[in-house]
């Protein structure tokens, strides 16, 4: 019991996240099952199953807050169920000792590229108006979907700053339509596991605390969005995913480090994480006296 309340918080947690920062649900959900041994294609098809649920009331939450943009969530979202349901089919294919460290690298990199995308870089707001293309969004999604089904996670952090950095669509739309456009990717990778490995390692009670963690978040993160910084966010976030995958595969057959060597590195990423977040705090800080000295009319 104590198992699954700590899902529901998880998922919970995962979701306040994923929608208030338009990614982080399923590599946060993912890392934690495979840290407690679960089959890594049992992993992401938990974690995706219960994403139909936590999506459908995020996507209907964001769009009751108007954060979403429907065409956005056409192009992105039809090309992203196509590559999540040919990931899922290819994990189901790999063996558990070669997809466990497989999917911890690829989890480890998602979140080095969370942490260093939103400690280092702002906001981008150039271009903000100008119409995505399709040619654009249709390889992205095909892109981040097949990532997203693979390594349990990857929708929004391929797709979140891909679009953010284009500076077209303003930050509270790009996470609230990545959120409703990942319903489809969440369906099709879904498919595509029971597909691969039918219900064989999947808890369902498991799906259930997860799912029922991520719907009670979901409206309260598609309001928060227009509240919290994303990037010390990013940045926090994306800290807990890299200590948690390295941990993972430092124990791992790949390296199997020693107790020294694990210590070394476990303090190295504690000292680089706190420094991530102390510089994210300070350049939210500052970006926000700018923004009101140049609210500020002059001469007052």
């Amino acid at each position: 019991m104590r198992q699954l309340v700590l899902l529901a918080l998880v998922g919970l947690g995962a979701q306040l996240v994923d929608g208030s920062l338009g990614m982080a649900y399923g590599v946060t959900s993912t890392t934690l099952l495979l840290a407690i041994g679960t089959n890594p294609a049992a992993a992401s098809a938990t974690v995706h199953l219960a994403e139909i649920g936590t999506t459908l009331v995020s996507g209907l939450a964001h769009w009751r807050f108007g954060n979403v943009d429907w065409k956005v969530v056409a192009k992105i979202g039809i090309p992203g169920a196509v590559g999540a349901f040919a990931g899922a089919t290819f994990l189901s294919s790999l063996s558990t000792e070669a997809a466990a460290p497989v999917m911890s690298l690829l989890l480890l990199t998602l979140g080095v590229y969370i942490l260093v995308r939103f400690t280092t870089f702002g906001i981008s707001r150039h271009n903000l108006g100008k119409p995505l293309r399709k040619r654009f969004l249709g390889p992205l999604g095909l892109l981040a979907g097949f990532v997203d089904s693979t390594g349990g996670g990857g929708w929004g952090p391929v797709g979140t700053p891909a679009i953010l950095a284009s500076g077209r669509l303003e930050p509270r739309k790009t996470i609230g339509s990545i959120d409703t456009s990942e319903f489809l990717v969440a369906v099709a990778a879904s498919l595509g596991f029971l597909v691969g490995i039918g219900s064989a390692g999947i808890d369902f009670t498991w799906v259930l605390a997860l799912l029922l963690g991520g719907v009670i978040a979901a409206p309260i993160a598609a309001w928060l969005v227009r509240h919290i910084p994303p990037r010390v966010l990013g940045s926090a976030v994306g800290g807990i995913i890299i200590l948690t995958n390295t941990r993972t595969l430092l124990r791992s057959d790949w390296v199997d480090a020693s107790d020294t060597v694990r210590f070394v590195v476990y303090a190295v990423i504690y000292v680089v994480w706190a420094a991530a977040l102390a510089y994210s705090i300070r350049q939210y800080r500052a970006s926000r006296a700018e923004e009101r000295e140049a609210t500020v009319p002059s001469g007052q």
